[in-house]
């Protein structure tokens, strides 16, 4: 008897066992089952655990590590001594990597506070970058991505873009180090863009690629570096043109960019009274008339004044407003909440959009005709430009004190980088 209840016991262990592995196997099925399809897979927001379960989702077969950066990060403030210049390639050079490794900053403790990832010396190729637009968009405080010789492409360049818009509060970006043959960086500047600081040392941008930038610098942009590139007096021609109505930009640097005496003229003119060009001068035109129908537009919306009113029509106004009144109330007691999306602006409010909207440069009160020329009062708004390791002799620095002299007791001032030297100029607001 004791020997057959041995005997059963044994054969429902050995059952139980098997079908416990059986479950087991049964829920890595499911497991593995789930991150086949990277669309598939929900980000928790945490890198050491997102980056693994995606790479197996794109079958990544090396899973690039995950470590927090221990050494002391470079500012993103952009100094205007040119201190910044070499902070991110030393930096980069410490957490430098022979195998592929994302380092990342994080606010606190918490693994979900990740506000610095930086990506260095290793290829984005397309899976990676499918994999970054999947988990870089679920840290929700990403303020900074850093990418130091990464050998994009410009369709991976156009997926980081969109991936980096879709990134709430990132508003520093670094791409050094990586030429794209196609120059599209500028795509980076879109009219939807919130990149504040933007970093572009390094990647052989040419005349062309100046060209673009020129053409595409946006209005959230801060500080724009495009040192150790190849722009040259052409170059400086376009960004000088870029620079004419620009009203944000606060730091450029064009450090050892092949500049001459040419280019550094044609930079230091935005820096002083210029005449308006034709199509400018049409553009201004098109500006003052949309400013007068919105000026129209207000008189005729003005509320009529007391002694228009009739006694009927103010009764009739109280009622309404007393019904409209009472239906918010009635719509609050039921339960309705004010989360502050459905609040109507102010009046205040309003009057502020509608001067942002119609604020361009080329209706600046300051701007003058003189002997039948329309004469601009220069770029007033950028505090620093680095010129240094170009090829500018004592002419440049000739043109650029005779374009800020200072005219006026209130002034503001700039600081001009141009060769070994630095120079703090004062300059009219």
């Amino acid at each position: 008897m004791k020997k057959r209840m041995e005997k059963v016991n044994k054969e429902k262990g050995t059952s139980g066992l098997e079908e416990e592995t059986s479950q087991i196997a049964g829920l890595n099925k499911q497991n593995t089952s789930r991150v086949q399809n990277i669309d598939d897979y929900q980000c928790t927001g945490d890198l050491r655990v997102d980056i693994p379960e995606l790479c197996a989702s794109v079958g990544l077969k090396e899973i690039p590590d995950v470590r927090l950066i221990t050494t002391e990060s470079p500012s993103t403030e952009r100094a205007p001594d040119g201190s910044h210049e070499q902070a991110f390639s030393e930096s980069c050079m410490v957490t430098w990597s022979p195998k592929p490794c994302l380092h990342i900053e994080m606010e606190n403790e918490e693994p979900r506070s990740v506000k610095r990832v930086r990506i260095s010396g290793w290829k984005v190729d397309e899976k990676m970058a499918q994999i970054l637009s999947k988990a870089l968009p679920s840290l929700s405080n990403l303020q900074s991505l850093e990418m130091w010789q990464t050998g994009l492409t410009d369709p991976i360049l156009t997926s980081m873009k969109n991936t980096v818009f879709m990134c709430s509060k990132l508003r520093t970006v670094f791409l050094e180090g990586t030429p794209i043959p196609e120059n599209s960086y500028h795509i980076l500047m879109a009219e939807d863009s919130l990149i504040a600081h933007l970093s572009l040392r390094n990647n052989h941008i040419g005349e062309d690629g100046a060209r673009l930038i020129s053409l595409a610098l946006c209005k959230s942009l801060l500080s724009l570096n495009l040192a150790f590139n190849a722009v040259g007096n052409v170059g400086a021609t376009y960004l000088a043109q870029g620079l004419r109505l620009n009203r944000t930009l606060l730091y450029l640097s064009l450090a050892n960019n092949h500049i001459g005496d040419a280019g550094a003229a044609q930079l230091a003119q935005v820096f002083g009274p210029f005449a308006l060009t034709h199509e400018e001068i049409v553009e201004r035109r098109r500006e003052l008339k949309k400013k007068e129908q919105l000026d129209d537009t207000k008189k005729d919306e003005k509320p009529l004044t007391n002694q228009t009113m009739t006694m009927t029509g103010r009764k009739e106004d109280t009622k309404g407003e007393k019904k409209k009144t009472s239906d918010t109330k009635l719509l609050q007691g039921k339960g309705a909440k004010s989360d502050g999306k459905d609040k109507q602006p102010s009046v205040k409010e309003q009057e502020t959009d509608e001067v942002v909207e119609t604020q361009s440069p080329l209706l600046d009160p300051e701007i003058q005709t003189i002997a039948g020329k329309v004469i601009y009062p220069g770029n007033t708004t950028l505090l620093s430009l680095n010129l240094s390791g170009n090829e500018l002799t004592q002419q440049s620095l000739q043109m650029f004190l005779q374009s800020v002299a200072c005219k006026g007791q209130e002034a503001s001032s700039i600081f001009l980088l141009i060769g070994t030297a630095s120079l703090q100029i004062v300059r009219p607001l």
